[in-house]
């Protein structure tokens, strides 16, 4: 059995190598290639949880690739002690399909930071204008960075501003990404400021309240909606779902514990069918995705298990 730890797992997977990946597996997963179940997750209180996400890939069920699971502990970070470990920890295991064996367990901490934030990047090339430019990060955590990484191999950005509740922390990462990648960026204290200065915008926090309105964004503007990843929690209010065009991972998924289409939906604002396509069906061809320049456009992100098994599979398969 190969063990794959975190560090490989950086060193390996790649931003230009997990773009194509993620990619084909979102398509493989619209077209009905995949199977998954909806994840499962038990709350520990205190906002940490317990998750458990199974899934089958292209041709298992044939005896060819793998299926797997991925199970990942979610504990926020205690106030002065957030570099002390990962928000996200846990293990990916993939089994041969052909003989049921275990073969591989993975670090899910490193994969799912990248692989994230390689999904925004997809649904970005797919959805926002060409000429994006400006890029607003709402967080400043490890999301927040990953994303800025990985926006850049998919638009030309010039400019990049970073809103947090904690301005000292957007200040710091503000510099570390204007150093790193070579860009502009600058914290802003507003997160209005942000809204309306941005052309693609993904919001990365832990917010229970939304921390992004609606009317702050402006006509042609891409959203990524990535922070909260089950029922309850919402970074965005009801106006900014109603007014774009809606696009997910995962319809199933969305309908049963994408919070701010939960919310919207609550209060009336949309229907099941707001939802306008899956990035999938958009990728393969099969749905529209932006249809004007003004339009503005929402990809809700929960994270799925192919995004998962298909970049551990890639790195499993693989010599180092």
């Amino acid at each position: 059995m190969k063990m794959i730890g975190r560090e490989e797992v950086a060193r390996r997977l790649t931003y230009e190598r997990c773009i194509p990946i993620v990619r084909e597996a979102m398509i493989a997963f619209s077209r009905g290639e995949t199977q998954q179940l909806l994840r499962s997750i038990l709350p520990l209180g205190d906002g940490r949880m317990f998750g458990v996400m199974p899934g089958v890939m292209p041709g298992a069920m044939a005896g060819h690739g793998v299926f797997g699971a991925k199970l990942i502990s979610v504990f926020p970070p205690r106030p002065g002690a957030e570099s002390a470990y990962r928000s996200h920890q846990g293990v990916v295991i993939l089994f041969d399909a052909a003989t049921g064996a275990p073969i591989c367990v993975a670090d899910a901490g490193e994969i799912t930071a990248i692989r994230t934030a390689a999904a925004s990047a997809v649904a970005t090339d797919a959805l926002a204008r060409p000429e994006a430019a400006r890029l607003a990060l709402f967080g400043t955590g490890e999301q927040a960075a990953t994303h800025a990484r990985a926006i850049t191999w998919v638009r030309r950005i010039e400019r990049i501003v970073v809103w947090g509740r904690r301005p000292e922390r957007a200040r710091a990462l503000a510099a570390a990404l204007a150093a790193e990648l070579g860009i502009p960026a600058a914290a802003v204290v507003r997160g209005e400021e942000a809204a309306r200065h941005a052309e693609i915008l993904c919001t990365v926090t832990a917010a229970r309240e939304p921390v992004l309105l609606g009317r702050w964004v402006q006509p042609g503007t891409h959203v990524n909606l990535v922070g909260s990843g089950c029922a309850g929690p919402v970074e965005a209010d009801e106006d900014l779902v109603a007014r774009s065009r809606f696009i997910v991972d995962s319809r199933e998924g969305v309908r049963a514990q994408g919070a701010e289409f939960l919310r919207a939906k609550a209060a009336g604002r949309v229907g099941d069918e707001h939802i306008a396509a899956e990035i999938g069906e958009v990728l393969a061809g099969t749905a529209p995705g932006r249809r004007a320049a003004d339009e503005v456009t929402v990809y809700k992100s929960l994270g799925h298990i192919v995004q998962d098994l298909a970049s551990a599979w890639a790195l499993c398969r693989d010599e180092p």
